[in-house]
């Protein structure tokens, strides 16, 4: 559908795929941060197909196979062709714990596409791989992904996780080209930009690179992060104090931290969830205002030194998904 607004789109690797800027996260479609309706779910997807959004991720993790559900039938509901968007899902953790064996890897896939009513996805990722032998991804779990891109189930293959270091030990183990993309998450933010080390490497191997979280999972946001939240007390208290700060500017820190994100464009897509027709619209708006007015340079410095004794503070993973 045309539309006013375009929003760019970046080359994956060396994929061929072109994802827009902004990727649309669906974990919140599995009912993880609050209730969804169906209705509301199919309204943000079909908006942001519109707005120029053509990239969606999710996982069976994500509310028990719920998000895969919802955004399977939010998909067939756009009633356009399937290369018109690229799908993402993973495999390897489950509300039940996590398996990255083949056999288990190699079924739920197939359970996967049911669930999306799809006949292939565009990326297949192992998901949270810290949580797992990484050796075993190398000799068992990507070897068996590789057979399912054989039979053109999956298009292409990525890891992910919250640990930098793992990504630098798959890849320096497998065979050229055997993963084609990474999903990283909390490390390129205003408060983490870690990932950015890395990129030249990654860039090396031929890697694509989608960045998740970029509020860093509700901590660059002016309500806060979720009590369960791991970081260090100092450091919820220093994102506290920025989004207040940018509050009294009457800027949205939410914004801006997005808009931190997007401005390196060796970052293919930054996947952030949605949920609602709003969200979607407001994503696409600091998108779009980021390509037409530039950053906020005074008010992004200004964020940068409040944060400064915390920068780079990562916490320990495994409290929310990826």
């Amino acid at each position: 559908m045309a539309t006013e607004t375009k929003l760019e789109l970046r080359e994956l690797g060396n994929t061929g795929l072109k994802l827009s800027c902004v990727g649309f996260g669906a974990s919140p479609l599995g009912n993880v941060f609050g209730l969804v309706s169906e209705e509301d779910a199919v309204a943000s997807v079909r908006e942001a197909f519109r707005l120029g959004i053509n990239y969606f991720d999710t996982s069976p993790y994500y509310g028990g196979t719920l998000s895969e559900k919802v955004l399977g039938k939010a998909l067939q509901a756009l009633g356009v062709p399937r290369n018109q968007y690229i799908v993402s899902t993973k495999c390897g953790r489950y509300s039940e714990g996590f398996d990255f064996s083949a056999e288990r890897v190699i079924r739920t896939l197939d359970e996967s596409l049911a669930r999306l009513q799809l006949d292939y996805v565009d990326i297949l990722q192992c998901h949270d791989i810290e949580f797992g032998s990484l050796d075993q991804i190398v000799n068992e779990t990507i070897p068996a992904l590789k057979k399912l891109k054989e039979s053109g189930k999956v298009r292409f293959i990525g890891i992910t996780g919250l640990p930098l270091g793992i990504f630098t030990y798959v890849l320096d183990r497998v065979p050229p080209g055997s993963v084609d993309v990474i999903l990283s998450y909390c490390h390129y933010g205003i408060n983490d930009s870690t990932l950015e080390d890395l990129l030249p490497y990654l860039k090396s191997k031929g890697v694509g690179v989608i960045s998740a979280s970029p509020l860093a999972m509700g901590l660059l946001t002016e309500s806060g992060p979720p009590e369960w939240h791991p970081a260090l007390p100092e450091l919820k208290s220093a994102c506290q104090a920025a989004a207040a700060h940018c509050k009294e500017k009457g800027k949205n820190i939410s914004k801006l931290a997005l808009q931190y994100s997007l401005s390196n464009k060796e970052i293919s897509s930054v996947l952030i969830g949605m949920n609602s027709i709003k969200q979607v619209e407001e994503n696409v708006a600091a998108a779009m205002e980021l390509v037409t007015a530039g950053k906020d340079d005074e008010t992004f410095l200004e964020i940068e030194a409040i944060l400064k004794p915390v920068k780079n503070q990562t916490w320990p993973s495994g409290i929310q998904q990826s």
